[in-house]
Order: C-alpha cells, then sequence, then structure tokens
C-alpha cells in the first residue's frame, strides 16, 4: 500500500519554523489516534523513515492503518531558525516545541480524535514526559519510550566521562558533527566495530549503509550538553521548576517501555525505571535483545527485524489502548 506524506513547517510561537511530516496509508480511514513520534539529542527525524532492510518505524506503523507523524524541533532537520534565538533548553523544546506540535498535529489530524500518542525516543521520551508534567491539560492519551529516560539510574562510564563537568561540557561547543560522522562510521565499520557497540551492534544491524544513516546526526548544543551533565548528577529530571520524576507515580497514561538489552547511551536498568514507577495502571515492557545478539541504543530503530520484535509491538500496543 502507497503511503501518503506531507511536509509542513510549524511556527513554534518562539521564531522558529519546526518541520513535521506525515505519513498515511489510509488518508481517507485513519484509524485510532494520530501518533507523533519525538526525536531524541543529536538527531533529527529521518532515522524514524529509513531502514537498512525492510520498512522502517514509521512505514511500519502506517501500514497498520495509523496516522503518523514526525518532528524536526529547533536545531534539527528542516526546521528553520527565522527571527528566534539559537539559545534555548530542554524545557523550551519539551514545552514550547512539543507544545506546538501537538497543537498542529490535532488542526489537521484525519482521525477526528481529540488527543494524540506520543513515541519519545532517546531524549524524547524525556521531553514528552516533561511535557504532560508541565503541562496537565495537555490532549495526550498513551505515552511510549524507545531507548528513553526520565531519571539516570545507572550511567555508562563512557557516558558518564563525557558529561563530568557540566561547566566544560557546556562551553563546547562542536560543528560539522554529520561530516565527522560521514567519515568514521564507516572506517569504524570496518576496523572498529566494538567501539559502536554502545550505539550500533554490528552483530544486529547493517552497517553498509552507513552513509545513509548518518543523516540523522546533528550538532550537540552546549546549553542541553550543560542540562544533560548537571541531569546525570542530579538523577532526577527538573524542567522549569517542576520535578518530572517525581510526577511519575501520579500519570495514569498508558505507557509502553521498550529497552534495549546492550543499551550503551541509555542503559537497561536507567531505560526500565520508568515502567518501574510510572503510576499507569496500564503499562507494558518489552525488553530488546539476546545474549548473542545485543541491541543498542540505535539497533532499536535499525536491527535486522525490528519490524517483527519492535515496530509491530509498538503498533499493536497504540491500536489496543
Amino acid at each position: 500500500m502507497t503511503a501518503q506524506i506531507e511536509r509542513f513547517l510549524v511556527d513554534n510561537g518562539a521564531g522558529w519554523r519546526l518541520a513535521m511530516t506525515r505519513t498515511r496509508t489510509r488518508p481517507q480511514a485513519a484509524i485510532g489516534r494520530p501518533v507523533l513520534i519525538v526525536p531524541g539529542y543529536g538527531m533529527n527525524s529521518f532515522i524514524f523513515g529509513f531502514h537498512p532492510r525492510g520498512p522502517s518505524l514509521v512505514e511500519s506503523l502506517a501500514a497498520r492503518g495509523l496516522e503518523i507523524w514526525t518532528l524536526d524541533m529547533r536545531g534539527q532537520g528542516r526546521s528553520i531558525r527565522a527571527r528566534g534565538t539559537s539559545r534555548y533548553g530542554i524545557a523550551d523544546l519539551a514545552i514550547e516545541d512539543l507544545g506546538a506540535a501537538i497543537a498542529h498535529v490535532l488542526r489537521h489530524t484525519a482521525t477526528g480524535a481529540t488527543t494524540i500518542d506520543l513515541v519519545g525516543c532517546s531524549l524524547g521520551t524525556a521531553l514528552a514526559f516533561a511535557h504532560v508534567a508541565s503541562v496537565p491539560s495537555a490532549p495526550v492519551h498513551a505515552l511510549v519510550s524507545m531507548a528513553g529516560l526520565v531519571t539516570w539510574r545507572e550511567v555508562h562510564p563512557v557516558v558518564k566521562l563525557a558529561f563530568g563537568s557540566p561547566r566544560l561540557i557546556g562551553l563546547m561547543r562542536m560543528r560539522n558533527t554529520r561530516q565527522l560522522a560521514r567519515v568514521a562510521l564507516p572506517l569504524l565499520t570496518r576496523v572498529a566495530p566494538s567501539l559502536l557497540s554502545v550505539y550500533l551492534n554490528h552483530r544486529s544491524t547493517d552497517l553498509t549503509q552507513s552513509s545513509r544513516m548518518v543523516q540523522t546526526v546533528e550538532d550537540p548544543h552546549p546549553i542541553i550538553n550543560r542540562e544533560i551533565a548537571e541531569w546525570i548528577r542530579r538523577g532526577d529530571l527538573i524542567v522549569r521548576g517542576i520535578n518530572v520524576s517525581r510526577t511519575l507515580p501520579s500519570l495514569k497514561h498508558p505507557f509502553f517501555c521498550v529497552v534495549a538489552n546492550d543499551d550503551g547511551i541509555v542503559m537497561p536498568a536507567t531505560s526500565r525505571h520508568t515502567y518501574d514507577v510510572i503510576g499507569s495502571p496500564t503499562k507494558r515492557l518489552l525488553l530488546v535483545g539476546e545474549p548473542d545478539r545485543p541491541i543498542a541504543h540505535g539497533d532499536l530503530f535499525l536491527c535486522t527485524g525490528a519490524q517483527e520484535r519492535v515496530f509491530a509491538p509498538v503498533a499493536d500496543f497504540l491500536l489496543e489502548v
């Protein structure tokens, strides 16, 4: 079934036009609620529409009849800085950008629904939870976490080292990260694939198309770097004075938590902690990966068999709740 793809630029009210894409295979009969996929840090939404060996996450969900939206926030993908500042942090993305995207989806959805489902990927999970904690009236029904987190419980030594000093990492400004990744990823794939294993595992994901995969890479932002470093030290996610971590027991949204068994960016104990403490009466946990087929952070979206192992369970959950 051929998918219909539409692209939008959405004013976030802060001088940026956010890039959004809608994908659907049943334009006149979309089912369920619209689904908005929220990207993580240092990435854009490209990876949700790409898979090296089959249908992507977006294509798989849309094939089930769901209306799928993806979002590029400030500094990501096709989004445009019109008149706004380049100084922004996690709260701006979680509240203003995500709020503008949700409002746009509900104005244009063909489902007739009055609420939306959010699929947060990596940092996108924290942004989704920060939004519903900060905006109690947000029209959000279900939440899905894919290799995401709210509270740091266990931190990989590499991540702890990189974010060890909030002040230092907040001063660092990295540019041309995608170009660097375009050179480094194919090289590491050939000569030292184990160095990639915290993010991508060559035993689980076909890395021969790494030159295309790097289209999802974005430059890190120094303010967000500092905020992440402070968040790791503190453990709890705090956004504009609200301790998002402490709101979890009171949240009742249906929740699906997808954890990668060999994730070196958001370690399994950290990723599943949200599932353990959320107060939702409807929640499910999916641990992906086996000892002989370890699944790292990015493998959830790219691994061989992701369509059956990851994407189908996500679609099942969204259609059931």
